[in-house]
């Protein structure tokens, strides 16, 4: 998430330069297409945002390396797997590895790959709070540091204090600014959005439903920059009415945002951010970390500081009893399904 404007209330970004007058749609298009802000965590979701490669990487944490096993766990075709885990070896999340004197290749994550443990616990902490329908969260993350049940919270690296949507403000990094959309990102909605709940149960995979395609994730973020009405996101984004409208709906309908008027005669609605939709904050900043660690070359769009110590900080997804940062080979898991009625895989530390 970055750009020049505010965030709603009391967390207003430091903002740069604002143009003469405010650019229309067209403008923001060039001779090669849409053009976009500079985000950190667009080229995060650009990756998990593709349900069958989240579900690959997802089945990785997990333990499974092996085709078969993947293929059993998530019923794919073999095209596709073939093809996501090709694209995944090449993104450098996955590395191939023969071990021994074996034939048959397994795919390893790489430490790119474990990095995005934090943004799917971040995620799974959401899902979990918002989206379980009262019936228990799928797994209990046991933190083997301390031995307790945990529930991580994302933090300021700084001060070690939880960071929520009215904490921090933003202001433009190096890499801020626009580029040509990349051709082939997922901005269109999955016909079928049950394809990121095949497998076992997960509170990521109710997360990505709501926000899993990037037109949702990017309205989403407008409303973290305080854009509120739809003209504006429409300028912004640069993106087809129709499609707005339909984005805007669902995420009302999902609980995300809440629909206030301002105007009569035509009637005109902003849209505000619901407390459930404030909660994405914590895996967006998680996902802004990965993104500008792997993806930016060094060039941040965005600088994030914390209001309540006044520090620039990186976001921190931390276990909310040891308060020590979560990291995928220090936890185990007890599972409230059974992982073989999948036909999938551990994880391998179950209790």
């Amino acid at each position: 998430m970055d750009g020049r404007s505010g965030m709603p209330a009391t967390a207003k970004t430091l903002t740069a330069k604002a143009s003469a007058k405010p650019r229309s749609p067209a403008a923001l298009r060039t001779s090669v297409g849409r053009t976009e802000r500079n985000c950190s965590v667009a080229r995060t979701l650009d990756i998990v945002s593709d349900a069958w490669a989240f579900l690959i990487i997802r089945e990785a944490f997990f333990g499974t390396q092996t085709f078969e096993a993947f293929r059993s766990a998530l019923g794919l075709p073999r095209a596709t797997l073939t093809d996501r885990l090709k694209k995944l070896t090449q993104l450098a999340i996955f590395r191939q590895v023969a071990p021994g004197s074996s034939q048959r290749k397994e795919y390893r994550l790489t430490k790119m790959g474990f990095d995005l443990y934090p943004s799917f616990i971040a995620l799974m902490q959401f899902g979990d709070r918002w989206l379980s329908k009262g019936k228990p969260p799928p797994l209990t993350l046991i933190h083997n540091n301390c031995g307790c049940d945990s529930h991580p919270i994302v933090t300021c690296s700084h001060c070690g204090e939880s960071v929520g949507a009215r904490d921090a403000k933003y202001r433009d990094g190096p890499g801020a600014g626009r580029s040509p959309a990349k051709s082939g990102r997922n901005t269109r909605r999955p016909s079928d959005g049950s394809r990121f709940v095949l497998g076992r149960p997960s509170s990521v995979s109710r997360a990505l439903e709501i926000i899993g395609d990037k037109w949702s994730f990017m309205v989403v973020r407008e409303g973290f920059f305080g854009n509120r009405r739809y003209d504006k996101i429409l300028t912004e984004l640069a993106i087809a009415p129709n499609i707005l409208t339909d984005r805007l709906n669902r995420l009302v309908a999902s609980g995300v945002f809440y629909r206030r008027q301002y105007q009569s005669s035509p009637d005109r609605y902003e849209y505000l951010l619901t407390d459930m939709g404030r909660d994405l904050y914590g895996p967006f900043i998680a996902m802004l970390r990965w993104g500008d660690r792997w993806l930016s070359k060094g060039k941040p769009p965005l600088i994030l500081t914390h209001l309540k110590c006044g520090h620039d900080f990186q976001p921190s997804v931390d276990c909310d009893r040891c308060k020590q940062p979560i990291v995928a080979a220090d936890m185990r898991y007890r599972l409230a399904y059974d992982p073989r009625s999948f036909g999938a895989l551990g994880p391998r530390s179950v209790e």
